[in-house]
């Protein structure tokens, strides 16, 4: 058995397949990019990709948790900080991905405004010969000659709203609604707003937060934040180089059983200050609020904390002070039950650095349950602390000024080596440490108010593009997108006219119907 071909046919031999070559490939790679669905799936995306954000601790907000929980995790911490998990918004990936959802709304916009900006200006297209034919249509007989009820419709489409145009003596065509693609295209140029306001607040904005006590002094300066975080393109020696001093601040609790609060539910906090705009202006009485912020010229000021600063000084066995500050405690509940720490640097013998934490109490009871605070105000406060000996920093880590790192530190015994040692001082009180580590007292308290101060250059344009979008959406939601279709003729009684009318909607639309009675019924109020 023998297998046949057929004979190879030469012509097949000057087909050329189309290439697409690279400008080809480009215009293609840019329609794929500004089409809507790529846009959809980009800004689906970039939801996606702040998710990390949320889960992981996140180094510009606070470092000290980021690093413990890298320590923590051994072997995925690194990985994740190699992928930039805890820096997120300020990792290249993210920022390519707004970038190019940047570029694709750009590029899906801008053509759609243009094609839309034309077909407001255009005519609406000629009536259908046959309008039964359209998904809703009606049909009347009125008086009047043909002319005067065509006159008649386009007057009622017109007290409908309806943009109209004759192409003939017999017909009319209507069209409305374009503002529902043009509150789609507000949308979208919005969330091009709200990109261009969130990257100048990131590129050009920082934040940064102070602990101030009562009768300390603030200066507008990068190395006086507790915390900063400056925008990439931030130089932080520009700063405005205004002060604020703290003079009083007030913390008004419940304390009527009987009141419209909780007993001990906080009501107000105002924070006093004395604030100069720059060097040599003269000082101005302001004041802070929780929602009423100060206004620095260099960025506002938000009262976003409060607690309590005990002023602590430690001594060193021959007398001389190794540490005397005011320390800030954290608020733990309600009733500022409050943690803390001191680190003092070489305060020990042969160098070993002490640590001190504990729990302030601004209202002290000592009971079964343990030193606890009964009330928010200073009514009688108390420090009970532990003591340690050691390394304070152990491998150098950032850590919270808060808490106190033991790993390589020993809690200090009393002075029988009976027990761990447990100090518990009143202001005014001092305490001498055992085996001549020195002393620790408790010279008084005064309260803190935790201050933000931020600087957003993109706030305004992403509060304005946040309300268009709005508008946008509403308008886009709520209009319907109509054509109406009239054809007018004579009826076979002399003196009366035939009406033929039909409508269509770019969308599903339940109302069309309705909508051409409601034109039907606007021209018989005329004709009557």
């Amino acid at each position: 058995m023998s297998l046949s071909t057929q004979p190879r046919d030469p012509r097949r031999d000057d087909i050329t397949q189309p290439r697409l070559g690279a400008l080809g490939l480009l215009r293609f790679a840019w329609r794929q990019l500004t089409s809507m669905r790529t846009a959809l799936f980009l800004l689906l995306l970039l939801a996606v990709a702040a998710l990390p954000g949320s889960i992981f601790p996140q180094r510009s907000i606070d470092a000290v948790r980021t690093a413990d929980w890298i320590a923590r995790h051994e072997t995925a911490g690194p990985i994740l900080d190699t992928l930039g998990l805890f820096e997120v918004y300020a990792s290249p990936w993210f920022a390519a991905i707004y970038l190019l959802l940047l570029v694709s709304l750009v590029g899906c916009v801008l053509p759609r405004s243009r094609v839309h900006w034309k077909a407001m200006r255009s005519q609406p297209p000629r009536a259908p010969r046959r309008l039964e034919r359209l998904a809703a249509h009606e049909s009347v007989t009125v008086e009047g000659a043909p002319g005067e009820v065509l006159e008649d419709v386009r007057a009622a489409l017109r007290s409908a709203r309806f943009r109209t145009h004759s192409h003939d003596d017999s017909t009319v065509s209507a069209e409305k609604g374009y503002l529902k693609e043009t509150g789609n295209l507000f949308f979208h140029l919005a969330l091009i707003g709200v990109i261009l306001g969130m990257a100048a607040g990131h590129l050009l904005g920082w934040k940064g937060d102070v602990i101030l006590p009562v009768g300390e002094t603030f200066a507008n300066t990068a190395g006086r934040y507790d915390t900063i975080s400056p925008g990439p393109l931030v130089d932080t020696a520009d700063f405005q180089p205004f002060t604020m001093k703290l003079t009083r601040f007030d913390a008004e609790f419940e304390t009527d059983v009987k009141g419209r609060g909780q007993f001990g539910s906080p009501r107000d906090f105002t924070a006093y200050v004395d604030f100069t705009k720059e060097p040599g202006a003269k000082p101005e009485k302001k004041v802070i609020r929780v929602n009423g912020p100060l206004e620095t010229g260099g960025g506002t000021a938000f009262l976003l904390g409060n607690g309590y600063a005990p002023r602590i000084t430690v001594k060193n066995a021959q007398g001389k002070v190794t540490y005397s500050e005011l320390t800030p405690f954290l608020a733990q509940d309600n009733n500022y039950n409050s943690v803390g720490a001191v680190k003092v640097a070489g305060a020990g013998p042969a160098g070993k650095q002490l640590g001190f934490a504990g729990l302030f109490l601004p209202t002290a009871v000592l009971d079964e349950q343990g030193p606890r605070s009964v009330f928010p105000d200073a009514l009688e406060p108390a420090l009970a602390l532990s003591a340690f000996e050691g390394t304070l920093f152990p491998g150098g880590r950032p850590q919270s000024v808060y808490s106190l790192d033991t790993a390589e530190m020993t809690q200090l015994e009393n002075e029988a080596g009976t027990d761990l040692l447990r100090i518990w001082l009143t202001p005014g009180q001092t305490f001498t440490l055992p085996g001549g580590q020195g002393s620790i007292t408790f010279d008084g308290v005064e309260r803190f108010a935790g201050i933000s101060i931020r600087n957003d250059p993109g706030k305004e344009v992403t509060l304005l593009s946040s309300l268009v979008a709005l508008l946008g959406l509403i308008l886009s939601l709520t209009i319907r997108r109509r054509r109406v279709f009239v054809r007018v003729a004579s009826a076979d009684d002399e003196g009366r006219t035939v009406v033929s009318i039909g409508g269509l909607a770019k969308d599903d639309d339940e109302g069309m119907g309705e909508q051409l009675e409601d034109v039907l019924t606007r021209l018989k109020e005329r004709r009557t």
